[in-house]
């Protein structure tokens, strides 16, 4: 078997929703679908979610970058995996401040579908399978009090057994928000997100302030390129800090978990280069007595179906955020996972559940 050539192509979605967090609004997002075809057998199909404050990447610089990798991967063996990855890191090494990583992702996602079309088995069981399902905790942009509690007596009704609640823009509203959803939901978990929003002192008001809502985690309150500020916070605070922004490559890995700058990693496969680099991210801080969570930007369900399977295959996963397809309107995708009262589960068809 070899690569016969690659189709690119772009999607851009309408959110049903526009949402809220501490640096942009978000009203829409663009994907960027590439499809591996081999001279015999399924082609593989993968997705990028680029995003020019996370991954550094656009959309149209990430379709450009993977066009122009189809002559380094056409006559190649598909599935020697990591020999293609090579090939991909070594040409994305020096380009954009973090080698294209929403690009190698699509490209391994599309490897990795290929690989379980012509095993005839879904890849979240060739990665271990150690779950067969996840509960995923569902997002509430910035809101007003009254419109967050409404909101999240929504989603609870909906099933979701877990609430992320996005603030940074006001750390005492914010904490006000908290309170007010705890109030009207005793039994739910819930967690927090300040994207940045939060200087070092405001995050300690904050957390005083939630003090007896049973916060389940604080995701990034302070700014990425603060890792002494995240540290203080860590040791400082009783609620778990996780490190979201400032988890970018692997080496950033070894930096949080030598300096014991947080308690969680949210591990994002756009942002870390997909499923390979997420497998080591994880070993690294796992070994610290750092645990993980697996979170989405805004992709499509092929991209959370990708996220599912990594999440179900690693024992020190505690949380997944899988909720980025959710407000997509009119996603291709969909059948790629399930959604039951707040449960994800993966398809049982081979490669990652959908067919383009």
């Amino acid at each position: 078997m070899r690569i016969a050539k690659l189709e690119v192509w772009p999607h851009r979605f309408r959110l049903a929703e526009p949402y809220t967090i501490a640096y942009e609004t978000v009203a829409e997002a663009t994907n960027v679908f590439v499809r591996i075809v081999p001279d015999v057998g399924a082609p593989g199909l993968g997705v990028a979610a680029p995003d020019p404050g996370v991954t550094g990447e656009t959309p149209e610089d990430t379709e450009t970058v993977l066009r122009l990798l189809e002559p380094l991967l056409v006559g190649k063996d598909p599935l020697r995996r990591n020999a293609c990855i090579g090939e991909v890191e070594s040409a994305l090494a020096e380009d954009a401040p973090y080698g294209r990583p929403s690009a190698r992702a699509a490209i391994e996602m599309a490897l990795l579908d290929l690989l379980g079309k012509h095993a005839g088995l879904p890849v979240w069981r060739i990665l271990g399978g150690y779950r067969a399902s996840f509960p995923t905790s569902i997002t509430i942009g910035i809101l007003g009090v009254e419109d967050t509690v409404e909101r999240a007596r929504t989603f609870a009704a909906q099933g979701f057994q877990a609430l992320k609640i996005k603030g940074g823009l006001d750390h005492a509203l914010d904490a006000e928000r908290v309170l007010a959803v705890r109030k009207a939901l005793p039994e739910i978990e819930l967690r927090f997100d300040a994207n940045q929003g939060y200087t070092e002192e405001q995050t300690l008001a904050f957390v005083a302030a939630v003090d007896g809502t049973d916060l389940r985690m604080l995701e990034q309150p302070t700014p990425w390129d603060q890792p002494l500020q995240l540290a203080r916070i860590t040791e400082a605070t009783p609620v778990s800090i996780m490190a979201d922004e400032c988890l970018l490559t692997v080496d950033d890995a070894f930096t949080l978990a030598r300096g014991n700058r947080a308690d969680m990693v949210n591990i994002k496969l756009m942002k870390l280069g997909g499923i390979g680099n997420s497998l080591r991210v994880d070993s690294i801080v796992a070994a610290a007595g750092i645990e993980s969570m697996v979170g989405s930007m805004d992709e499509c369900a092929l991209g959370i179906a990708a996220g599912l399977a990594f999440a179900l295959a690693r024992r020190n996963v505690r949380y997944v955020d899988l909720d980025g397809h959710l407000d997509l309107v009119d996603d291709p995708t969909a059948e790629a996972v399930r959604l039951e009262n707040g449960v994800l589960f993966p398809s049982e068809r081979s490669g990652f559940g959908w067919n383009g």
